[in-house]
């Protein structure tokens, strides 16, 4: 059976989710806070831990370690807004990226269930 990341286009098409998702990370009132100016680390980590998560090579834990996702994001506040926040920005991405519908559904169950594992902050006042 076929990987996401095999059946999406591999590398190529991970880097481009990357880079059409951060720039809206960038501008984004509830999330541009949390990330650097210089976004490439973060963009690189992100392609790390993208290939990994979707089937692909394990990128991020050979060059990093596990990833420990909420262990690593328990210095930033995450609330259930930014968690939305963060959703709507790579839901985005995956549709200028023209992910399929069918293919993009099955990434997506995946990274709710993960952008809500990070939230680590009570609902926002």
């Amino acid at each position: 059976m076929q990987s996401v990341y095999e059946k999406i286009g591999g590398e190529k098409t991970i880097r481009k989710i990357v880079q059409a998702f951060y720039p809206r990370v960038q501008k984004h009132p509830e999330l541009k806070h949390l990330f650097p100016e210089d976004l490439t680390e973060t963009m690189e980590k992100q392609y790390l831990f993208l290939s990994q998560f979707f089937g692909g090579p394990p990128l991020y834990t050979e060059k990093r370690g596990h990833p420990r996702l909420r262990a690593r994001h328990l210095p930033f506040p995450i609330y259930p807004e930014t968690a939305k926040a963060w959703l709507a920005c790579m839901s985005a991405a995956l549709e200028e990226v023209g992910i399929e519908e069918k293919i993009r559904a099955e990434m997506w169950d995946r990274l709710v269930m993960t952008a809500y594992h990070m939230i680590n902050q009570g609902e926002e006042t």
